[in-house]
């Protein structure tokens, strides 16, 4: 395979990757917030007015540290210049 098509299917695979992980951190703390309200007896309906929005972003904020951390591991592993070709090219050289 060429670079540009190794490089596309990185990008699919770590978007697949990141939503996914965006999911399923969201579910988790759903259902961690639901034992939660259901443990301390709270009006499970008005804390679910901020609860779930508060859930969101940090299912987000969770997937981007996991994203970051096995983007590293890779990095580690592949020599990323050897397999892909650069996304936004090289900068042509400055004229002084």
């Amino acid at each position: 395979m060429s670079k540009k098509t190794n490089t596309i299917l990185f990008i699919l695979g770590a978007t697949v990757f990141n939503v996914l992980t965006t999911i399923v951190g969201f579910v988790v703390l759903l259902v961690i917030f639901t034992y939660i309200i259901n443990a301390t007896g709270l009006d499970g309906e008005a804390a679910s007015s901020w609860g779930v929005p508060v859930i969101f972003v940090g299912a987000i904020v969770a997937s981007f540290f996991i994203y970051r951390v096995v983007l590293k591991q890779v990095q580690k592993k592949v020599d990323m210049e050897k397999h892909f070709d650069p996304i936004f090219g090289r900068k042509p050289p400055r004229k002084s």
